[in-house]
């Protein structure tokens, strides 16, 4: 299975890591004829507005968009959660308007306000997912299509599902648990069932 990984800035090594752990084949994207015979793209973390004008700037924008309303599976960490959603609460910010969510860039404050939370994600099992949240983004709304797969204690949803697309607010390739790959994975397969 090839998965891309756009990596024009932002933490895209990690998940070179563990898609090899998986026994997936990973192709780092940078322009847009690197999506070819790709069987799902991760967006990592990174910084939203820059990742946006070197898309632009590639021209890789309107493809990367085209490919996942054709059904290509697409996973957004934290920024690439930013470009997933149709909204982006309080900014300007151009995205790839492909969830039918709102979010909210940088929902907890600086770098110095990055934290670490274990997570009920039943779709996962019963064990909590370790998420490590950096400068993180939160779900504010979203369309009765999404199905909101995490929250916070305090009630605010960090990971969603829309068919093919995932999002998560936290960085799975920096700890140890492998499963939201695997699940994303699977999903690029043609299971587990969507929601």
């Amino acid at each position: 299975m090839r998965i891309g990984i756009l990596a024009l800035q932002g933490a895209f090594v990690e998940h070179l890591g563990i898609l090899e752990r998986l026994g997936a084949e990973p192709v780092l994207v940078r322009l847009p004829v690197e999506l070819e015979g790709l069987d799902g793209l991760i967006i990592p973390g990174g910084e939203s507005t820059t990742m946006i004008r070197l898309m632009l700037e590639y021209e890789l924008l309107q493809p990367l968009k085209d490919r996942a309303e054709a059904s290509l599976p697409v996973m957004g960490v934290c920024a690439g959660m930013i470009l997933l959603a149709k909204r982006v609460a309080d900014s300007p910010l151009q995205s790839l308007g492909l969830m039918d969510m709102t979010v909210r860039r940088n929902a907890f404050g600086s770098q110095v306000d990055s934290f670490e939370a274990d997570l009920d994600i039943p779709a996962l099992g019963e064990t909590p997912f370790h998420g490590v949240f950096i400068r993180a983004p939160v779900i504010e709304a979203a369309n009765s299509t999404v199905e909101l797969l995490a929250r916070l204690d305090d009630g605010r949803a960090v990971a969603a599902r829309q068919g093919r697309l995932l999002a998560a607010a936290f960085h799975p390739e920096l700890g140890s648990d492998l499963r939201l790959h695997r699940y994303f994975l699977d999903m690029a397969s043609g299971g587990p069932p969507v929601a």
